[in-house]
């Protein structure tokens, strides 16, 4: 088997957040997007969605040219981008669908897709939602006589949990690429970029008042033959905060078979680096990076 794919499970840590609204149920209360487990309990998240929108966010902030949008071909259709994974680096690693109606009644309609390389898992709360409501009174009409507005919104403090998994063989490849794939160069250099934008990853939503950071601390990563997020369900804390660093490598144990390498490194001022096998972020990384340089064989 040959190596095909790069996995990151990672923790985030936010202390005062309100990292994803959802569909009102009160007109006064902006509330947070939530999971209710089999017992009841409510899990904040972050979706999927607004995951990869802050991901190609900071693709553009880095000098990155971003696929513009246009209208569906097709009427009431979702918005397309310009469909050129070959130009833009956000049509590679997070692919697109485009439906175009047959010229004559009755013709079957043809699709310009490409399935994404990059896979997103919703960033997830490992702590449940405590009712915890910010107060807040809207101002700005004051010296025109208007009343405030009274709101409140809803908000939670914890770590969050998320994976990604990235095919390595399908970006600059593939769909999209007919013609001809991109070079093992340019490929190396849009994968190290989408790491650099993952290790420094914001989200613009309601940052304004609720400035939150959900950039990794910790990160588990593995370079895998084969195509699956090993530690999605595996990367846990225990009732110190702690990493169960021993139930990873139970983890990498059970699937040494489909596993190349991996790496365990945390940010030591959030989570303990003193555990035995646990690197720094800096090294972690480096080590991640140098997976992708020698994947595609490059400098």
């Amino acid at each position: 088997m040959k190596i095909n794919s790069l996995t990151l499970t990672y923790l985030s840590k936010v202390s005062f957040a309100s990292l994803n609204g959802s569909d009102k149920e009160v007109d006064n209360i902006n509330p947070i997007k939530k999971i209710t487990l089999a017992n009841g309990e409510e899990l904040p998240y972050v979706s999927s969605q607004a995951l990869r929108r802050a991901l190609r966010d900071r693709l553009a902030e880095m000098g990155w040219e971003t696929s513009p949008i246009n209208e569906a071909s097709v009427k009431k259709g979702a918005a397309k981008t310009a469909l050129n994974p070959t130009q833009f680096i956000d049509d590679d690693l997070f692919g697109y669908m485009d439906a175009a109606k047959g010229e004559k009644d009755g013709d079957k309609g043809t699709s310009n897709t490409r399935t994404s390389p990059v896979r997103v898992d919703a960033l997830l709360a490992l702590s449940k939602y405590q009712g915890d409501l910010d107060f807040a009174t809207n101002y700005m009409g004051k010296d025109k006589g208007l009343d405030p507005n009274i709101f409140e919104t809803e908000i939670h403090s914890g770590v969050y949990r998320g994976s990604i998994l990235i095919e390595l063989d399908r970006v600059g490849a593939g769909q999209g690429f007919e013609k001809a794939p991109l070079s093992n160069a340019e490929k190396a250099k849009r994968v190290l970029a989408f790491i650099d934008a993952f290790r420094t990853l914001w989200s613009s939503g309601r940052q304004s008042r609720f400035l939150a950071d959900i950039s990794p601390k910790f990160v588990a990563a593995a370079l895998m033959r084969a195509k699956n997020p090993i530690f999605l369900e595996s990367v846990s804390l225990d009732s110190k905060g702690t990493v169960n660093v021993a139930d990873l490598n139970s983890v990498v144990s059970d699937y040494s078979k489909f596993v190349e390498s991996h790496v365990f490194a945390a940010q030591n001022s959030i989570f303990s680096g003193d555990t035995e096998g646990v690197k720094s972020l800096a090294d972690g990384f480096a080590d991640i990076e140098n997976w992708v340089k020698n994947y595609y064989a490059v400098a």
